[in-house]
Order: structure tokens, then sequence, then C-alpha cells
């Protein structure tokens, strides 16, 4: 018994440890703590970051010797291509480089993006309340502006060029928004939306994000097109499996012999 009344404080102290580690996530996915961005000792570390992976391709100003100018990326540029993986890219020459897990500690991607946000005049890491948005207004706007390319359900699809739009299932809030003020790829510049609209259409796709397929296996989401497709060719092929196996149980008739 005593050694009892002694484990239910150790229990209650290891779940609100991990009570307290979970809350420590950032549901929306900023990763870094903005206000650190300025300190000259996180600047310094991400200068050596950087000169380490980063100044063979993008040079030692951000200009781009072999890859691209990053010095109106800012803040948000650089948290946006490092939180989603995407640079350091792995391949050289490729169209367009993958969404990955970063190889850099939250502490290393705050101290590449305090530097990267030195190089030049870019945008800030943008403020997003997803719930102050409104549902509806979000459907509207993403209907209008993004369905087109990353298709109804988020799947994303093909575009030109060797490129494609992404799928939308795996990126967090922070980065919907600092897409829309970056225009990465061939994705148009959306700053011409309002902080609400920003807030309605990251609201939208978190809903999204967060759907079930009551009706069944999802086959990807990839809109109503390509599934009916594949409803047609497996129905039908099931059919016609279904009447050649009927086919081939039908009893033969026997000639009677024929008597002379």
């Amino acid at each position: 018994m005593r050694r009892l009344l002694l484990a239910v404080p150790l229990l209650l102290a290891v779940l609100a440890g991990t009570a307290s580690a979970e809350g420590d996530d950032d549901p929306l996915g900023y990763v870094v703590d903005r206000e650190d961005l300025d300190e000259p000792e996180v600047i310094a570390e991400g200068r050596e970051l950087y000169e380490v992976g980063c100044i063979s391709c993008h040079g030692p100003d951000g200009s781009g010797e072999d890859a691209p100018d990053i010095r109106d990326q800012g803040y948000a540029g650089a948290h946006y291509w490092i939180t989603s993986g995407r640079m350091p890219a792995e391949d050289d020459g490729v169209a367009q480089s993958d969404r990955k897990d970063s190889p850099y500690s939250p502490g290393e991607i705050e101290a590449l993006v305090a530097y990267v946000g030195t190089l030049g005049d870019g945008p800030e890491i943008p403020d997003v309340d997803p719930e102050a948005g409104d549902l509806s207004e979000g459907g509207e706007l993403f209907r209008l502006n993004c369905a087109a390319c990353h298709q109804a359900g988020l799947a994303g699809g093909a575009l030109s060029y060797g490129r494609n739009a992404p799928t939308l299932q795996p990126v967090t809030a922070v980065q919907i928004a600092e897409v829309l003020e970056l225009g990465p790829g061939q994705m148009p510049v959306f700053d011409r939306f309002s902080d609400e609209e920003v807030d309605s259409l990251v609201a939208y796709i978190r809903e999204l994000q967060e759907q079930d397929s009551p009706g069944g296996f999802s086959l990807g989401r990839v809109g109503p097109i390509p599934e009916g497709f594949v409803a047609i060719v497996v129905g039908t092929g099931a059919l016609l499996l279904v009447s050649l196996w009927i086919a081939s149980r039908r009893p033969r008739t026997h000639e009677l012999p024929v008597h002379q």
C-alpha cells in the first residue's frame, strides 16, 4: 500500500510532463521563436550554418550562383523552404524540390531563418489565426484560387515544365500563409488577400486536412473525374470477370446417340 501511495505522485508527475511537452508543440507550425530572430548570437549561428550548407549554391550574399536569389525571401521564405524540407535540395538541376523532413533541428532552423532574413528585405513570418477565419469564405476563396491546381481534395496535380502543384495534406497553417506571400515556383503571389481572408483560407484547408472519408477508400482524393474513371474500370472489369465465370459454369448439353 505504501509503495502504491509513493507511485501515485510519480505517475502524476510523468503525466503532467507529457501534457506539458504536448502543449509545447505549436499546431500552427511556427517552429521558430520570432522574438529571437533579432538576437545577434542567433544570427551568428545561422551564418555559420549558412556558410556550411547553403553558400555553395546561393552565394555569400544570397544572390544565387547555382540556385535562386534568396535575398527577397525574408524570414517567411527561409521559414517555409527550410521547415518544409525543400531546402536544402537533394538533387541539383531538378525542376522542383520535394517536400521532406528537414535535416535541421528547430534551433538550427531558427538560426538559419534569422540569418537569411538579414540578407535582404523580404516578408516577415505572418501571424495566422485560423480560429478567427470563416469556413464559408475560405471555401469560396479556395475554389476560386486554389482548386484548379491543388484539386478540390488537396491532392495536387501536374503542371507544365516538369513541375507540379503539390499536395496540401501535410502543410501547416503558417506555411499556407507564407506561400500566399511568396508565390513559390509557378504559384502566383496572393498578396491581395486581407488578413481575415488568409485566416479563412487557412481554416478551410485545415478543415479539409482533418476530414475523414465516410464513403470508404478515398483514392487519394484526386477528384471526381479520375475517381469515376477508376470506378468504371474496376466495376466493368469485375462485371466482365463475373460474366465469364457464370458462362464457364453453364451446363453443357449432351447429344443423344443416333441408333441405326
